[in-house]
């Protein structure tokens, strides 16, 4: 089971609207990263609106969250630009073909002309600031954005914006940097009273405890002024991140090739399969009985959490020591090879029915999901302020086999 805390939620709406406070800037929500609409009701006066990807996010934003739209994607077909030209307000193009096969169209659409849809480009700096190529949109050959040198002479009649995102999981530091290299590139831009507004991205930890929020403020504020431009602003990790849990129970041990193995109800490369693509390795806490000091971010009542550590030893091992640690390879029940979720150590041996919590499952989760082999797909629950549990959707072989049809 998915869970999501609405506190917790709220907690970090709260540090985006100091910051939108701080600088007057304007922050949304990246669909891309958290999605769950029902939970927006709770949160939505915290932020401006959200970012889409696409036609079907940014529908759900319209239909579930109802303020500013923001909607950017690699490429648009004629479907896409005829409906989102209705709803949308700001609406980016990733290349100058894209814009000029669409301009004509989007330009003589009455929102257009009365303002209420302004149109921007995606830039790339070509500036890396991350380590994993899979998630840098600026590595070479990247197909997200338009480099510097393709602007020089360009007809950019009808754009009032420009609109990068390079980080992934970073602190201000890395957008101070980025922020350098997009002035030297495209300020002259950004300088042209044509240009009214500058779309920063994603990939910013504001709410996390040890991202610098001064400098963020600062840097925000120095745009504005430097470029009298707005300043946008569209986390998705930002909003969600230490909001939700994943619930999972042991359905299996045994030992293969000198592993203790563990099968859970739960898949990698179903449920999260970032900790196969990023990779990332989550924090796994156990459900015990006895007292514990350590706990993941959604808890329940009566219940008490053994956060597990790094692998450590073999049982054999192990038992021979005043700590005993208990090492096992947690893997879900697909046909994949390479369902891990990692090896983790406890305080006590596994046994079936045990309850696993992996921390910090609110983003890049749910909005990832699939059926893959047919496995049982996490019900969505939301946890109250008060402690009371809300389900929100229970999945059933109807799912799977439509999905299918």
């Amino acid at each position: 089971m998915f869970v999501i805390s609405t506190a917790a939620l709220k907690r970090n709406t709260a540090i985006l609207r100091s910051i939108k406070e701080a600088t007057g800037c304007r922050v949304v929500l990246a669909l891309k990263g958290f999605s769950c609409w029902k939970s927006f009701k709770y949160f939505a006066d915290d932020l401006d609106g959200c970012c889409a990807s696409g036609l079907w996010e940014a529908q759900l934003a319209r239909d579930h969250f109802g303020k500013h739209l923001i909607t950017y994607s690699p490429a648009y077909d004629d479907v896409d630009i005829t409906a989102l030209c209705e709803f949308s307000h700001h609406l980016d193009f990733n290349s100058l073909s894209q814009w000029y096969r669409f301009r004509d169209r989007v330009m003589e659409h009455p929102r257009f002309v009365r303002g209420e849809l302004v149109c921007g480009l995606r830039i790339n700096p070509e500036f890396s600031t991350g380590e994993t190529a899979l998630y840098d949109p600026c590595v070479a050959g990247s197909r997200l954005g338009i480099i510097a040198e393709q602007l020089v002479g360009a007809d950019l009649r009808g754009l009032s914006g420009l609109h990068f995102h390079t980080l992934c999981e970073q602190n201000s530091d890395a957008l101070e940097k980025t922020l350098n290299v997009v002035d030297e590139k495209f300020g002259y831009l950004l300088h042209d009273p044509q240009f009214k507004y500058l779309n920063m991205g994603g990939g910013h930890w504001i709410t996390k405890t040890f991202y610098d929020r001064e400098r963020l403020i600062h840097l925000v504020r120095n745009t504005q002024e430097k470029y009298q431009v707005e300043v946008w602003l569209e986390p998705g990790e930002a909003v969600a991140i230490h909001t939700g849990v994943l619930r999972a129970t042991v359905m299996d041990v045994f030992d293969s090739g000198g592993h203790h193995m563990a099968i859970l109800n739960i898949s990698a490369t179903g449920h999260m399969p970032d900790v196969l693509e990023m990779p990332y390795r989550p924090d796994v806490f156990l459900v015990d009985s006895e007292q514990s000091d350590s706990a993941p971010c959604v808890v329940f009542r009566e219940e008490i959490y053994h956060a597990a550590g790094e692998p450590e030893r073999s049982i054999e091992a192990a038992v021979h020591t005043s700590n005993p640690r208990f090492t096992y390879r947690l893997g879900g029940p697909t046909c994949l090879a390479g369902d891990i979720f990692g090896d983790y150590s406890f305080h006590r041996e596994l046994t079936i029915g045990d309850t696993l919590v992996f921390d910090d499952m609110a983003h890049y989760t749910m909005v990832k999901t699939t059926t893959f082999n047919g496995v049982k797909h996490p019900s969505i629950a939301l946890q109250h302020e008060n402690g009371d549990l809300e389900i929100l959707r229970e999945f059933g072989y109807a799912d799977f086999r439509d999905r299918l049809s």
